[in-house]
């Protein structure tokens, strides 16, 4: 008997093992093709002549078509999650970005910037249907103590996709200038990777099968808002959700124009200071999973958002030079770690089993409002109030800790939750 129950566990072991590594290759791809494409796109998009201003506004009207679909979308992929297996969302959602990524690539061969543009838009919809899967098919593959662990690896494997993608879309705007369209071909067998690698994890059962789908989305949110709220835990990790997102969309649009404007950096170095932030994310990711000691431990949420906002005073001064700017972009991302990874692992774990593909969906969509916030931000404080573009910074540290001290209610003292 002792012998069958140690093969029945590492048999366990093995399958979860498997599932959720397969899911982390899949999410990596994800990140780093959305990067990808999105960072090409700015750069092929600030190469046209254009102002100063028109730049700005470039760079932020692809980050809004970028993150629209997350609010239009979302709760629809909520939805899928819970009514059908979330293996079978994301395997058919990884079929149409390859799809989408020939559509790029059409755009790129006609040098035509609305069709790259709706490919922006069309892998914004890819990732909003994909996400609230991604999310809430976790607590499914790992068991509750390695749920915290998990989380940091599966942001340290998201910002990695983040820095390299966002690297490669520089690197490819360069290294592809005499030849564009072999950019949207590389894209496109990233795609094809990303769904090979998706069909390791485990098919599991439909959570709610008889779910209802409400086509309404701003009703379907309001729904789970209203849901959301009877758990204060989980509302206050929405909202540090929401913030974090605002805050590290309005960074990275703000990294692009500081690192060119200001730095003159060209496109490849411009990748490094988004290279900068999202390693400090990763390895920020990877602290607070193994502080946290198989618990949701909601107090690391102020550290880090104490951390980001100590980090951007730093980053705000003007004529700072560049290697205190990039050290101080690290901690910022660092701290942004330590934010993220309790804020997700309460995200997964209160919801109840049939309802967290749904309320994935609902965070999403306010985390992506948040997004949209920051491309209004970024429009309204440099073109109407001129705000130069490194005390922008500051506008980021802010948010951090107000958002910071919201989600984990203001303490640093043990939380209710953590055991």
């Amino acid at each position: 008997m002792r012998v069958q129950n140690s093969q029945s566990n590492e048999t366990h072991s093995s399958q979860w093992r498997r599932g959720f590594w397969g899911l982390m290759g899949t999410q990596f791809q994800n990140a780093f093709s959305d990067n990808a494409l999105k960072n090409l796109v700015i750069f092929l998009a600030l190469a046209q002549p254009s102002s100063e201003g028109e730049r700005s506004i470039h760079v932020a009207m692809i980050g809004a078509l970028f993150a629209a679909p997350f609010i239009l979308f979302s709760m629809l992929g909520g939805w899928l999650a819970d009514r059908f297996s979330k293996q079978r969302v994301m395997s058919q959602v990884k079929l149409c970005e390859i799809a989408i990524m020939i559509l790029a690539t059409a755009g790129l061969a006609l040098n035509n910037l609305p069709i790259q543009f709706s490919a922006v838009f069309l892998m914004g919809c890819h990732s909003a249907i994909f996400a609230p899967s991604k999310y809430s098919i976790l607590p499914e593959i790992l068991p509750l103590q390695k749920l915290s662990w998990g989380n940091g690896i599966l942001e340290l494997l998201t910002f990695l996709g983040i820095i390299l993608g966002t690297v490669a879309g520089g690197f490819l705007a360069a290294h592809f200038k005499q030849n564009i369209p072999y950019a949207g071909v590389v894209l496109v067998i990233f795609a094809i990777i990303g769904w090979a690698m998706c069909q390791t994890i485990p098919r599991g059962s439909p959570p709610n099968p008889t779910c209802v789908f409400q086509i309404n989305p701003v009703s379907a949110l309001w729904a789970q808002v209203q849901v959301m709220k009877h758990d204060s835990v989980l509302w206050r990790a929405n909202i540090g959700n929401t913030g974090f997102f605002f805050l590290a969309a309005l960074a990275q649009m703000n990294l692009v124009l500081y690192g060119q404007g200001v730095l003159l950096f060209n496109e490849s170095q411009v990748g490094l200071l988004n290279a900068a932030l999202a390693i400090g994310i990763g390895t920020g990711s990877i602290a607070a999973g193994y502080t946290s000691k198989g618990r949701i431990n909601r107090r690391l949420i102020l550290i880090g958002a104490l951390v980001m906002g100590i980090a951007s005073i730093f980053m705000g001064i003007k004529g700072i030079p560049s290697s205190i700017f990039f050290a101080s972009l690290g901690a910022l991302g660092f701290g942004g770690g330590f934010f993220i990874v309790p804020v997700t692992a309460v995200l997964q774990h209160n919801p109840a089993a049939e309802n967290k593909g749904a309320v994935q969906g609902a965070a999403s969509v306010l985390s992506f409002i948040g997004i949209l916030s920051a491309s209004g931000v970024q429009i309204v404080l440099t073109k109407i109030f001129q705000m130069e573009i490194h005390r922008m910074f500051w506008i980021c540290g802010i948010s951090a800790i107000a958002a910071g001290v919201y989600a984990s209610g203001g303490t640093l003292l043990p939380n209710q939750d953590e055991g």
